[in-house]
């Protein structure tokens, strides 16, 4: 090989070494500078939402819309909505079964009948016990109550299960903030690790 021959084939080694490197580097800047926008909330809590995500509701009770939505702006509770909602005092204050305080050893269930099943109006919602519980990260330095609750959704008329859900919930009782998602929300659990508090 001559000298040209061999510096010709390093350049092309270096670029297809180089190469990948900067498409990484690239698509990692792209993925941490993707769109989000900030959602303040009491206590100093700001959560990063992906721009995509709609926020609706006000003070303690804001309802986050996330994909697909019959009707967005009908709040908590809303049936054929991905959402979740985050809670506030006035709404932990009622947010257990019959209308007691919500404490983290129930599912948040504000009703005293059969609520709509989230997935499919036409049926009901049953909330069960927790599979599991623990603490999760919600920002530096915050641990919340997490749970999920085993969900089905039935037939009014005869019982018979449709489907079946889980409620997952993270309650911060020092700060009262809790986040109800019936809808298995895809990156919500990152979001709520990665939150900042003032």
């Amino acid at each position: 090989m001559t000298k040209t021959t061999l510096t010709a084939a390093a350049l092309a080694a270096a670029a297809v070494l180089v190469a990948p490197s900067a498409a990484a580097s690239a698509a990692s800047a792209s993925a941490s500078t993707s769109a989000t926008r900030p959602l303040d909330l009491r206590n100093g809590l700001t959560l990063n939402l992906p721009s995509g995500w709609k926020v609706y509701g006000k003070g303690d009770w804001i309802y986050v819309v996330t994909g697909a939505c019959a009707n967005p702006r009908g709040g908590y509770r809303q049936p054929e909505c991905d959402s979740f909602s985050i809670l506030g005092p006035k709404a932990i204050k009622i947010g257990q079964e019959v209308f007691n305080p919500y404490t983290a050893k129930q599912p948040f269930y504000p009703a005293t009948d059969v609520q709509p099943c989230p997935h499919n109006r036409k049926w009901g919602q049953v909330l069960g016990g927790a599979a599991v519980k623990g603490l999760r990260q919600v920002g530096p330095g915050h641990k919340a109550h997490y749970r999920e609750w085993k969900a089905r959704c039935i037939s009014y008329s005869n019982g018979t299960v449709k489907s079946r859900y889980v409620q997952r919930e993270w309650y911060l009782p020092q700060s009262k903030i809790l986040i109800v998602d019936q809808w298995n929300t895809p990156g919500l659990p990152g979001v709520l690790k990665r939150a900042v508090w003032r």
